[in-house]
């Protein structure tokens, strides 16, 4: 059993495994959604999906013709996308997941629309209590 959650908690889901698959998307809709580089998503089939709570506070935004997306209305957070091209299937954010998932990324997909200020592994990298502390 996997369990997930928006950040307040609102919303909440479950599934039970295995996933399908797990990839870092680099789209544009997803770069503005999240407001990030890129978002890892991974998929599940529909069955095996169930929301437990918040069901009042998810909303669903069509993103594209045939594509829609979840987030919860009370803190915003994205959790879900579906899309008529991936019949069957619930997408999640890996980042909302609080179980560890079946399988690491296996996949960027959409590269071509990556950004160029994509995070560069030899920066210095930093994190402790207060997130700034040399690691």
């Amino acid at each position: 059993m996997f369990q997930g959650s928006c950040m307040c908690q609102l919303v909440q889901y479950q599934f039970t495994g295995p996933s399908l698959w797990c990839a870092h998307c680099h789209c544009t809709d997803c770069r503005a959604a999240h407001g990030a580089a890129f978002v890892t998503w991974f998929g599940v089939d529909e069955a095996d999906f169930k929301l437990t709570a918040g069901e009042s506070a998810l909303r669903w935004y069509t993103s594209s013709p045939g594509a829609r997306r979840g987030f919860c209305a009370t803190c915003g957070t994205t959790l879900f996308f579906q899309a008529e091209r991936w019949k069957g299937e619930m997408h999640i954010t890996l980042a909302s997941l609080a179980t560890a998932l079946d399988r690491a990324p296996q996949a960027q997909v959409f590269w071509d629309s990556h950004v160029a200020w994509l995070p560069d592994p030899v920066l210095p990298r930093y994190g402790g209590p207060s997130g700034t502390e040399p690691q």
